[in-house]
């Protein structure tokens, strides 16, 4: 478990929730990939551990991603080792975890030039969306309602009529595409005619509803921007939608515009957790989850109104800062003049939260 050379040939490393073995819960840890294994370390405080945690062996490895089988955790990919060992990781956005699985499958096609036993994003998207019999339609449904990722809710106006908390037909068709759930705008409109049959959409307003009843003359769902659907009332809201009903519905409408997993410094008790950061613009707000947990609601929230955003110096610990740090520090200034201490996992990153941030100020 030495760290000399374990700095030598990372091909990739980050942020990546991951599934107990034993207790089955979730936990943040930092993954280095290496040119036959994937190492991961533990946080301890503010500053990564010196010895890694654990080892995943790549020859021979099969992945499973997207790994759809978790509610409320859509950014999963499955490892299975060749001792059919299975690892769950989950990433902070699907490019993450796209790029992680591309990255793991590189590996295991070098270790493995005739035979590597990887499962691509893309075929599995391509295969999902051409047969439509293999989906879960609950959990596009489940993604749908995602509070960082899920359909925009909004309200419209149909011949003097007004309706809330829907979406038109095209911004599905839009959703569904966008997140490759679907290859094509014909095979999306398919997708959301099932989630139609299923009851877990409904329309709403007079277009929608006409189409619905003339189903027999042509596909029934409408990739229309006057067309309105809304999720079913049947339907049982899980923890996204918890989520917005605890929590200001303004601050969560806004744009996602970026995300990530950031060390944050708590305000009481003055100790570092890894926290899933999310950004949004319109209204500007950063809410911090808790990424072991399946509920997403937002642990707390910056009103990014006013605020004042800088990197901190490395050398040495600057004054507001407790513990042992591994580096890449910025602070941010409330209106409210409340102090959030914050690192980056690199001097990178810090720079993109920083600039992100200020254009939102």
């Amino acid at each position: 478990m030495g760290t000399e050379s374990e700095n030598n040939g990372v091909l990739k490393e980050g942020f990546l929730v991951k599934r107990g073995h034993v207790v089955q819960n979730w936990k943040v840890r930092w993954f280095v990939l290496k040119s036959d294994r994937l190492l991961y370390y533990k946080y301890e405080g503010g500053k990564r551990d010196s010895c890694h945690r654990g080892t995943i062996p790549l020859s021979d490895c099969k992945i499973t991603c997207p790994y759809l089988e978790y509610e409320n955790r859509p950014l999963v990919m499955k490892l299975q080792t060749s001792t059919s060992e299975e690892h769950f990781l989950e990433a902070c956005m699907r490019e993450e975890r796209d790029e992680w699985a591309a990255a793991i499958g590189a590996v295991v096609q070098n270790l493995n030039p005739h035979g590597a036993l990887t499962t691509s994003p893309s075929q599995v998207k391509g295969s999902t969306s051409l047969q439509l019999h293999n989906v879960n339609l609950s959990q596009v449904v489940d993604s749908m309602y995602d509070v960082h990722n899920g359909i925009r809710l909004c309200s419209h106006v149909e011949q003097g009529s007004s309706y809330t908390n829907c979406f038109s037909g095209s911004a599905v068709v839009d959703w569904l595409v966008f997140n490759k759930l679907a290859l094509t705008r014909v095979e999306a409109v398919t997708l959301a005619s099932a989630l139609l049959d299923e009851a877990s959409l409904r329309p709403i307003g007079i277009r929608s509803a006409d189409a619905l009843r003339n189903a027999a003359l042509g596909e029934q769902f409408l990739d229309d921007s006057t067309a309105l659907y809304c999720f079913s009332q049947s339907f049982h809201k899980r923890g996204s939608v918890k989520a917005e009903k605890s929590r200001s519905a303004v601050e969560l409408s806004g744009k996602v515009v970026k995300r990530g997993y950031l060390l944050k410094q708590g305000h009481k008790v003055k100790n570092w957790k890894v926290r899933l950061f999310v950004l949004r613009a319109e209204p500007g707000f950063l809410h911090y989850y808790d990424p072991s947990k399946d509920d997403i609601t937002p642990v707390g929230s910056i009103s990014l109104r006013c605020c004042l955003v800088s990197a901190l110096d490395d050398n040495g610990i600057p004054s507001g800062v407790k513990g042992k740090i591994q580096g890449n520090l910025f602070k941010i200034i409330t209106q409210t003049d409340t102090h959030y201490y914050i690192q980056a996992p690199t001097h990178e990153e810090r720079m993109d939260w920083i600039q992100a941030i200020r254009k939102l100020t």
